[in-house]
């Protein structure tokens, strides 16, 4: 008899029944269930974290400086430059956030904001979700067109 995936088991005494507390008195572990009496580390949902309590010294949580601040509804965009577009795209090529992803120029899923670092020199549409002022302000130059996408 060979091992096999249905015959696979731990060797003897490997593993052990879990202890059933609160179960009377003559299991053993009855009444308080080895918790001992009263406080807060008695009670069910106990969720005391060890950086909360520190014997009345203010806990490190508090006493660290809190610095800055982050906006909740921040909305952080994928960016490309028009000097990028330039490169690698022929003359009156449609650009939209699709064929930037398929590049491998922007991360799925994230909207695309076009920046001016670069020169353009060929006309391109090209479709973004924003544009920066000098991005847009070249690629019309070029006589090309920047559509804002929703």
């Amino acid at each position: 008899m060979g091992v096999e995936l249905h015959n696979l088991q731990p060797h003897e005494g490997a593993t052990r029944e879990r202890k059933r507390v609160g179960r009377g008195i003559a299991a053993g572990q009855g009444k308080t269930a080895g918790k001992g009496h009263k406080g807060q580390k008695s009670r069910s949902g106990d969720r005391t974290l060890p950086w909360f309590f520190e014997g009345g010294q203010t806990p490190l949580h508090q006493r660290i400086p809190k610095r800055g601040f982050r906006p909740v509804n921040r909305v952080e965009y994928s960016v490309v430059n028009v000097g990028k577009l330039n490169e690698l795209f022929e003359e009156n090529a449609e650009i939209t956030p699709e064929v930037l992803v398929s590049k491998g120029l922007v991360r799925k899923n994230m909207p695309v904001k076009i920046l001016g670092d670069g020169e353009i020199t060929k006309p391109l549409i090209v479709k973004a979700h924003k544009f920066s002022k000098s991005a847009k302000e070249k690629i019309e130059a070029a006589g090309g067109q920047a559509i804002e996408i929703s």
